[in-house]
């Protein structure tokens, strides 16, 4: 039976359980041989993460430390340059074979802007993409992206068939967590506990980060 592996990327800062339940979730759906997060260095559509990178990847390590279904991958981290995507699944690529089929998992907010990624119309020749409903935001129905749909939705068992072409879109469980008022909870003195694993609200005091 073909292996398949899936990959979901995020600044993570913090981590926080919305993150991990849904990857967990994604592993089981999708009946993946393993889950990997992967936090960004510098996402390229969005603003520099508050805290800094090995700190990032100490709370993703604290918060997988537990969980033998999620494991963690500081590759981006480790370029020191903004974060594509393409250079990560070509890598991935390179690195698991031809034969293995991978997953790059995102939310459809992250996924309507598509078009505008590195290199965007060749992701799906190296990985399936597996898009995740979030309330708010509807399927594209016209430009770019609605066009890829068009071509390449399918069935999300079919991820097991082929290492790499198919798009499908999830209805899933969302925790309705947020790493920003996470951390606008511990600017004004809030407590965030219970949206994040006790190890990484732990650490997170003792650093004094997102103060």
């Amino acid at each position: 039976m073909r292996k398949c592996i899936g990959f979901f990327g995020g600044t993570f800062d913090p981590i926080h359980l919305g993150h991990l339940r849904l990857a967990l979730e994604l592993k089981q759906q999708l009946a993946l041989d393993e889950m990997w997060l992967l936090p960004c260095y510098i996402p390229p559509h969005r603003a520099s993460p508050a805290v800094d990178a090995q700190q990032r990847l100490t709370m993703l390590q604290l918060a997988v430390r537990d969980c033998a279904e999620l494991r963690w991958d500081a590759r981006e981290l480790q370029r020191e340059k903004p974060s594509y995507t393409y250079d990560t699944l070509r890598e991935l690529r390179a690195e698991f074979g031809a034969d293995v089929s991978l997953s790059w998992c995102m939310g459809m907010d992250s996924f309507v802007t598509l078009d505008s990624w590195h290199r965007w119309q060749e992701l799906i020749g190296l990985a399936h993409l597996v898009v995740v409903a979030r309330p708010g935001w509807e399927v594209p129905v016209v430009g770019p992206v609605a066009e890829l749909i068009v071509q390449h939705r399918a069935d999300a068992s079919d991820i097991h068939s082929t290492p790499a072409g198919s798009l499908a879109i999830l209805e899933q469980r969302l925790l309705p967590i947020s790493a920003t008022e996470i951390r606008t909870q511990i600017q004004v003195g809030e407590s965030p506990q219970f949206l994040m694993p006790d190890a990484v609200w732990s650490y997170i005091r003792a650093q004094g980060l997102y103060r």
